[in-house]
């Protein structure tokens, strides 16, 4: 009897528990569509890790002593930011004492070693003890000087983030440098996470004004901000709106809400050069199936199109056997021109080299070695250009630990140029005049595009991999190393 009473007591509240739930859950879906929690929630600006940091003493989060020289970098619409710029480590090596400070010796630093524009992902700050890690480790393990900023409205910086704010960020740093001595050949911009939207961004836009650069890194990217939202899960095991997509057009409200897109995958075509995605399997925060989206996208180009039938049940045998055969011709082709190494304990390492893709020429579409011997889009003449891409996908490094991982530091290495068998290519400089301590760029032309830099020259690719000794040709062979 007492079993038959309880019964409902148990339903009633579990019903009611369900019910606070549900109501809870579209309270925080529907925040994410109000511009205020939306920017706070991709943000996360507020969190300030360290909580009080002294950016002064960089040695307080583990840097080497005068190591690193603290200063601001001002943006062309009038806000500062904090930097942190730290020198490779045959530089810091070579200074006359470990109490030498570091600011008069940072044009000869950029002048005789590649420098790392790092853009971190989102919260805490640029003394965070993980980004620490990757700054001491590219410094020295991969003998680059390294910059790192905060975004606006991160840490001591001013102002508020914005898509567009952050991008304006980071070409305010990229100017610096080549405003205190750097060439832009000799810049790799690295992004991680939130910093990998950065990156595209950057990227797209120095090759769209042809300066140069030496290649992006992409650790743990997303294609997008609205696909992160539709694949989050918490904890990587909690779908967060997986249970909209069960509601006719409930997601695509939210895609219409998000103010700040960070569209990586739009800009794919417009990224010139060397490009490395890095992510690894155990990340939970963004699924490794968005690097994988982001490397297909940039090998489409160089696939055959398949003609997906419109009308599957009246589909003649002929069109099908035509359809499987443009499936087949696709799977081949991407195995002749992706050369993929499995590396045990490690990951996979796919990688290709596009030598143009598909664009327009006089107004006719081209691919690949045509578009190579065309020139620019539009036969506007000049030099080709080249890009090669690399996908490491790892067992280990989870989402913040991607890039300490020693096995894909040595894949950058090798791959931009930074290890020590290329260090040839950085003839000694004498050391300039001091930098200063705050860099004002000049007014842009455009809101968008800054101002020119002369100094950066013409966007140029690096040799290419044939003239480096790696892998030559479009077309390879797959192989396993085991």
């Amino acid at each position: 009897m007492s079993s038959d009473i309880a019964s409902p007591g148990i339903l009633t509240k579990a019903r009611t528990a369900l019910t606070i739930a549900g109501g809870l859950y579209a309270l925080a879906v529907g925040l994410i569509a109000v511009p205020y929690f939306q920017r706070h929630t991709l943000y996360c600006n507020a969190i300030r890790i360290p909580w009080f940091a002294d950016f002064d003493a960089p040695e307080k989060y583990g840097l080497a002593l005068n190591k690193t020289y603290n200063f601001k970098i001002q943006t062309v619409d009038n806000e500062t930011l904090g930097a942190w710029f730290i020198l490779a480590e045959s530089i810091y090596q070579t200074l006359p004492s470990h109490h030498t400070i570091p600011k008069p010796h940072i044009a000869h630093a950029l002048q005789t070693r590649p420098t790392i524009l790092f853009f971190h992902g989102n919260a805490a700050t640029r003394a965070f003890k993980a980004r620490v890690q990757h700054y001491s480790a590219f410094s020295s393990r991969l003998n680059a000087n390294v910059l790192a900023i905060d975004y606006r409205g991160f840490a001591e910086s001013t102002g508020t983030p914005s898509e567009e704010g952050l991008v304006r960020d980071a070409r305010a740093a990229y100017e610096w440098l080549i405003s205190s001595g750097a060439k832009g050949e000799d810049i790799i911009i690295m992004g991680h996470s939130l910093g990998t939207g950065v990156s595209a961004r950057l990227a797209a836009q120095l090759s769209k004004e042809e300066l140069a650069y030496r290649g992006v890194v992409l650790m743990s990217p997303f294609s997008s901000i609205a696909e992160v939202v539709k694949t989050y899960s918490v904890l990587g095991v909690v779908p967060l709106i997986k249970p909209l997509t069960m509601i006719p057009y409930a997601f695509n409200f939210i895609s219409w809400a998000l103010i700040h897109k960070f569209d990586t995958l739009s800009v794919v075509p417009q990224i010139k050069g060397k490009v490395l995605i890095a992510h690894a399997e155990n990340d939970w925060d963004i699924p490794y199936t968005h690097s994988q989206v982001l490397f297909n996208a940039f090998l489409e180009p160089l696939l055959p199109n398949v003609d997906i039938p419109s009308d599957p049940v009246s589909t003649t045998k002929e069109d099908w056997s035509a359809f499987t055969a443009q499936i087949s011709a696709r799977k081949n082709r991407r195995e002749a021109i992706v050369r993929t190494t499995h590396l045990p304990n490690f990951g996979v390492i796919e990688e290709f080299v596009d030598r143009g893709g598909e664009s327009l020429v006089n107004g006719e579409p081209v691919r690949g070695a045509e578009y190579w011997a065309a020139g620019r889009p539009g036969g506007g003449g000049g030099a080709p250009w080249e890009r090669e891409v690399i996908f490491v996908k790892m067992l280990e490094g989870g989402h913040d630990y991607v890039g300490v991982q020693e096995g894909l530091q040595d894949v950058i290495g090798r791959k931009f140029g930074l290890l020590p068998y290329s260090m040839s290519r950085f003839p000694a400089a004498p050391p300039p005049p001091p930098t200063p301590s705050v860099f004002v760029p000049p007014a842009p032309e455009s809101e968008v595009g800054g101002s020119d830099v002369s100094d950066a020259g013409a966007w140029s690719p690096l040799p290419s991999a044939s003239e480096r000794g790696e892998w030559t040709g479009a077309v390879t062979k797959v192989v396993d190393e085991m």
